[in-house]
């Protein structure tokens, strides 16, 4: 009796568990075109539609609708490289989107500047903040031509 006692709770407590546990491939975001985790891959760097001259100045990227929010980047570019990322829209409806977009994005822009491309990791925790971000940046380093 004791037994069954035993392996009737511990196998409930094992379905809990596995109940619990997210899946390891990422989610889509609504209203994206692109299949889910896809992210747009890069083009080559350095060069602009116009013949292949570095381009200068400051790129707004498109504005990703997630989960939680809308994020939007606006990327400046000197020589033809990233030199600074601008966080123009973030996820902020509660105290948890602050409290995750505080966290997230400037490790992000670290990476991105650290890269000088959008083909950067996500931050655990902000998954959809993360993908956000790099579509958005993708998105104005293609309109510079990069």
């Amino acid at each position: 009796m004791r037994r069954a006692v035993l392996t009737a709770a511990s196998t409930s407590a094992l379905v809990v568990l596995l109940l619990t546990l997210k899946p390891h491939h990422p989610a889509g975001l609504p209203g994206s075109a692109a299949p889910a985790g896809a992210v747009p891959a890069p083009s080559a760097a350095g060069r602009s539609p116009r013949g292949g001259h570095p381009v200068n100045g400051t790129y707004t990227g498109t504005p990703i609708t997630t989960r939680y929010g809308t994020v939007q980047v606006a990327a400046t570019l000197k020589g033809g490289r990233l030199a600074a990322v601008k966080v123009l829209r973030a996820p902020s409806h509660n105290g948890r989107d602050r409290e995750i977009a505080a966290y997230a994005l400037p490790r992000l822009t670290r990476e991105a500047l650290g890269t000088h491309s959008a083909v950067i990791d996500a931050v655990s925790g902000a998954s959809y903040t993360s993908e956000g971000y790099i579509r958005s940046l993708q998105s104005a380093l293609d309109r510079a031509g990069v």
